[in-house]
């Protein structure tokens, strides 16, 4: 189930961002986030701990597109 949901979140996420609509692209940011702790749990869990460190690197850089793009949104 949950390898279900990141693969869910992370390819909507994927998708998303790649989409040419900026009102569109930042709800990539809201998806990968949103994933983010299933991918940490997961490698937490196996003992993966470069993975780990990966998954808390794109915590923090999915974080910086929802504080891009929903709280500091210029217009």
């Amino acid at each position: 189930m949950i390898q279900a949901i990141i693969l869910v979140l992370s390819g909507l996420a994927i998708w998303l961002v790649g989409h040419r609509s900026a009102d569109v692209r930042r709800w990539g940011y809201v998806a990968g986030l949103a994933g983010q702790p299933f991918w940490i749990w997961t490698t937490w869990h196996a003992g993966q701990w470069g993975l780990l460190a990966l998954s808390i690197w794109y915590t923090w850089a999915w974080t910086r597109g929802v504080i891009n793009f929903w709280i500091k949104k210029e217009g």
